[in-house]
C-alpha cells in the first residue's frame, strides 16, 4: 500500500513538473523582453518601512512613460536590504498597478540555488512575467562556470516564468563567464542577459555566439546604451530611468532608427549623470535625483546613508552642466 501511494505521488510530481518545463519553454519562446526598463527604487518611510503609498505614487508615474516594463528587487530596489516577505509584497503591489502591456521583471536572486528556486516561484506566484536572477557571490571564489551553469540550470528547469541572467560584476565582483551564458543561452527558459559590466567587446561577443539560440542582451547602464545597442543588445535596463526615463527611451529609440549621429549627442549627455547615480554615488544619489524630478526617492534602509553636502553639489553639478536641472 505504502509502496503504491508513494508511486502515485512521484508520477503526479512528475506531471506537475513536466507541465512547469512545457509552460515555462513555450513562454520562453514567446517573450520578447527588448526595450527600456528602469530598476524602480523601494521608498521607505522616516523608520526604513516600505512606504507603499510613494511606491503607488512613482508607479502612476512611470505608467505614462514608453517604458517596455519595471524590474522590481533589483539593485537599485535595496533588495539585499528587504525580508523575503518585504521583496515578494513589492512585486505584488507593482502588479496590482501595471498596465497589462507591461512586462514585470523580479530579481528572485539568493545566495543558494534552493533560495534561489523557492524566491522565484513565490515572485512568479506574485505576477512576476520574467525572474532577474543575479549571480551568486559569497563564494565568488568557487563561482566558476560548472558551478554557475548548474546553479541557473536548476532555477530555469524549476521556474514556471523565464528567466534573464544577471550579471554585476560592480555589486558581486564577479562576473557571469561567456562560456557559461553561451551554454546557458541554448536553456529554453533563459531568454537574455543583463550585463551590468559595460564592456562593449564582451556584450558583442555575447551576442554573436547566442544569436541563433533567439537569445536577448540588455545593457545593464544608460552610460553605455547606444553602444549597446550598436553591438546587437534589444534594450537596457536603465537606473537613469527611473529620473530621464523619456530621455533613455528616447535614446532607445534614435538607436533602434538607426538615427545614430543624434542618438550619439544624447547619449554624451546622459553619461555624467548616469555615472553619478551609479558606480560613483549608488541608490543614495539616485533616490536625491529622483526628487528633483518629481518622484519620491527619500531616505535608504542602514546602513546606506544620506548624502553629504558637498557630495549633494557634486551631483547637482553633472545634472546641471548636461542641462537636466
Amino acid at each position: 500500500m505504502f509502496a503504491t501511494r508513494s508511486f502515485s505521488l512521484l508520477c503526479r510530481r512528475s506531471a506537475v513538473l513536466a507541465w512547469r518545463r512545457n509552460t515555462s519553454q513555450s513562454a520562453a519562446k514567446r517573450l520578447d523582453i527588448s526595450g527600456i526598463y528602469p530598476p524602480i527604487a523601494t521608498p521607505f518611510t522616516p523608520s526604513e518601512d516600505v512606504d507603499y503609498q510613494r511606491l503607488d505614487d512613482n508607479l502612476k508615474k512611470y505608467s505614462s512613460l514608453p517604458f517596455r516594463g519595471l524590474v522590481v528587487q533589483g539593485s537599485n530596489g535595496e533588495y539585499p536590504y528587504l525580508t523575503p516577505e518585504e521583496r515578494v509584497e513589492v512585486v505584488k503591489r507593482v502588479k496590482q498597478t501595471l498596465p497589462e502591456d507591461k512586462l514585470l521583471m523580479a530579481g528572485s536572486g539568493c545566495e543558494s540555488t534552493r533560495a534561489t528556486i523557492q524566491m522565484s516561484q513565490r515572485m512568479a506566484d506574485a505576477g512576476a512575467d520574467c525572474l532577474l536572477v543575479v549571480t551568486p557571490c559569497f563564494y565568488r571564489g568557487r563561482m566558476d562556470s560548472r558551478a554557475l551553469i548548474n546553479h541557473y540550470t536548476k532555477v530555469a528547469d524549476s521556474s514556471s516564468v523565464p528567466v534573464v541572467l544577471y550579471s554585476v560584476p560592480a555589486n558581486t565582483g564577479l562576473d557571469l563567464p561567456v562560456d557559461a551564458i553561451i551554454q546557458l543561452s541554448q536553456h529554453p527558459n533563459i531568454v537574455g542577459l543583463k550585463d551590468s559590466g559595460g564592456d562593449i567587446s564582451r556584450i558583442a561577443l555575447v551576442v554573436q555566439k547566442t544569436r541563433s539560440q533567439g537569445f536577448q542582451v540588455l545593457a545593464g547602464s544608460a552610460g553605455f546604451l547606444m553602444a549597446a545597442y550598436a553591438v546587437g543588445a534589444v534594450g537596457g535596463v536603465c537606473a537613469l530611468a527611473n529620473v530621464l526615463g523619456q530621455q533613455v527611451c528616447d535614446l532607445a529609440q534614435l538607436c533602434v532608427s538607426g538615427r545614430w549621429d543624434e542618438a550619439r549627442e544624447l547619449q554624451y549627455r546622459l553619461i555624467e549623470p548616469n555615472t553619478a547615480v551609479t558606480r560613483q554615488y549608488g541608490v543614495p544619489a539616485l533616490k536625491q535625483a529622483m526628487e528633483w524630478f518629481g518622484y519620491h526617492g527619500g531616505v535608504c534602509r542602514s546602513p546606506l546613508q544620506p548624502f553629504s553636502k558637498a557630495d549633494l553639489e557634486q551631483l547637482q553639478v553633472k545634472f546641471s552642466s548636461n542641462g537636466w536641472l
